[in-house]
């Protein structure tokens, strides 16, 4: 798939014999458009997770496109699908880079898709821009100078995640299902991190799944037999949805957690049952477009407006869609930032300069900021409980370091 913005051409003039500095472009920058690729998943297991992010980015780019673009120009993206295959992802990468000339990479989904692109995006510094991980191996500027996250990093939600178990349940029985990837093993190193120094005493049970497995239900029956009375899915979607449908099937109860990435009504609950889910315990840092408590919010009434007008056949309830509309906003912010020097460099240069930006969805107090040194643009969130229809956030908001 191929999304191609239109173009908007502006003049621009210089008066008498006034030398002015011109605009400084890097490839795929014109007076009348900035080009950018991404890849995601359209197919594939990633599929659900790909289809409302990369629509939401699209929907709120279209919307600024119509308002005129940033500084004249409009922006063009260019969006592949890698089906979530690492070597696909290479491939339709350098597709962008060499064939399409993008200025950068943006918003692209997933972690081993990510990382096999890192060092040749690096080697020829293109930025690798608001990527959709959590992995920490995204953070590491001084490797890694051209590559930034967006989201919160697996390490310190599952760190969040442990904390709260350690506080309300001391003497857990703890089990973790978690992806045997980076993404996963992340996740399940912050748990540990959060649950302290008990951690090894505490977990009594861990299995993990590949994305080529067709079901969980082996990894769930084993991990319900430990004993455990608290388990964690470090799962996308799909997987998650395979575990929550089986622990119901086996009638077991224990304390459920999800990750953020699959804290999903429409992917992850419906196909279980919402009734199924309640009582699973997530985390967020965004405003939920449901909760009553933001019917009046001009954001979040703008964000469900853009996405009828401009991203009609996805849910604007999908928590997928939040994370897409943010990462268009936050790359919008360094764009207008960037002024008239729309190169690769500077492009770096001002997303590592972030300072209390804030974005429509996320909660108040949350906003973004970065610097070259620390490139993680959001480091709080707060906890939260399914009822059934929608999330109840309890506790404090949480700042990870």
């Amino acid at each position: 798939m191929k999304i191609i913005f239109p173009l908007l051409v502006v003049v621009t003039c210089v008066a008498g014999t006034i030398a002015v500095a011109g605009p400084q472009y890097g490839p795929g920058v014109t007076d009348a458009e900035i080009k950018l690729g991404q890849t995601v998943p359209y197919s594939g297991n990633g599929s659900p997770i790909g289809i409302p992010t990369a629509g939401a980015t699209r929907a709120l780019l279209q919307k600024v496109n119509q308002a005129g673009g940033i500084n004249g120009r409009k922006i063009n993206l260019l969006s592949l699908d890698d089906a979530l295959s690492p070597p696909k992802t290479v491939e339709q990468t350098r597709r962008l880079v060499e064939s399409d000339e993008v200025l950068a990479i943006v918003g692209s989904l997933g972690s081993a898709p990510n990382a096999a692109t890192q060092k040749y995006l690096n080697g020829k510094k293109v930025p690798q821009l608001f990527i959709m991980s959590g992995s920490s191996r995204f953070l590491a500027p001084k490797e890694f100078p051209w590559t930034m996250p967006w989201p919160v990093s697996s390490e310190r939600i599952g760190e969040a995640y442990g904390r709260y178990v350690r506080q309300v349940k001391p003497n857990a029985k703890v089990s973790i299902i978690y992806q045997n990837d980076e993404y996963g093993r992340e996740g399940e190193k912050g748990i540990r991190k959060g649950l302290g120094a008990e951690a090894d005493k505490l977990i009594i049970a861990e299995r993990t799944y590949d994305l080529t497995d067709p079901t969980l239900d082996s990894q769930i029956v084993s991990l319900k037999a430990s004993g455990a009375d608290v388990l964690f899915h470090v799962s996308i979607s799909k997987f998650a949805a395979q575990g929550l449908r089986k622990v119901n099937e086996l009638e077991w109860e224990p304390i459920q957690f999800v990750d953020v990435p699959s804290a999903s009504i429409a992917a992850t609950f419906r196909p279980v049952g919402l009734d199924k889910a309640v009582g699973v315990i997530s985390a967020t840092y965004f405003k939920d477009p449901q909760d009553p408590r933001w019917k009046d919010d001009p954001a979040v009434a703008e964000y469900i407006a853009t996405m009828k007008t401009f991203a009609p056949d996805i849910d604007p309830y999908d928590s997928n869609a939040l994370f897409g509309y943010s990462v268009g906003e936050s790359l919008v912010a360094v764009l207008r930032q960037c002024g008239d020097d729309l190169s690769r460099e500077n492009l770096m240069r001002q997303a590592t300069d972030l300072k209390q930006v804030p974005l429509s969805l996320l909660l108040p107090g949350i906003t973004l900021n970065t610097t070259s040194e620390d490139y993680a643009p959001i480091k709080q969130l707060r906890l939260m409980r399914f009822n059934g229809t929608s999330w109840d956030p309890f506790g404090e908001t949480m700042t990870i370091p």
